[in-house]
């Protein structure tokens, strides 16, 4: 069965409304939440040394506890899938790979380093390892549900 061209522009369509709101939750909770301590500081928090919080969450997961674990590790990937699946859907030309990784890496650095310089959050390097990561995953999302739906 052949997408309709009605059918093609609605999903697209669909597609940037969810990307929009999609971007908007993430700069909400990136900038704004109080919850995730997203409140401007009066010191520069950072890290620039690669695997430095991804180990030390591992190493004291027992005091950081599953949740704490999820949230920073599992949540800092999962939030970026989105961007790895939509971004290719509404633009073809970063359905290459290459530029998919790269997008989700510059989104990436482009928020942590206004995290860094509103002093809101901090700048890390492994949250740029992780959310890259998330770009990634999603890309594959992407590809992998572009070929069943190429299929039918």
């Amino acid at each position: 069965m052949k997408l309709k061209s009605k059918n093609i522009k609605t999903v697209k369509r669909l597609s940037y409304v969810i990307f929009v709101v999609y971007i908007v939750v993430l700069v909400y909770f990136l900038f704004f939440s109080e919850k995730y301590g997203r409140v401007a500081s009066d010191e520069y928090h950072y890290n620039l040394v690669p695997f430095t919080e991804i180990k030390r969450y591992f190493i004291y997961f027992d005091r950081i506890g599953f949740a704490g674990f999820m949230l920073n590790i599992v949540g800092n990937v999962v939030a970026f899938i989105p961007f790895g699946m939509f971004l290719p859907l509404l633009q073809p030309f970063h359905r290459k790979a290459i530029v998919a990784v790269a997008d989700g890496l510059l989104f990436t650095v482009c928020i942590e380093t206004i995290q860094l310089v509103t002093k809101v959050g901090s700048f890390d390097v492994d949250d740029i390892i992780l959310n890259t990561l998330g770009a990634l995953c999603g890309y594959v999302v992407f590809i992998l549900a572009n070929r069943i739906v190429k299929k039918k």
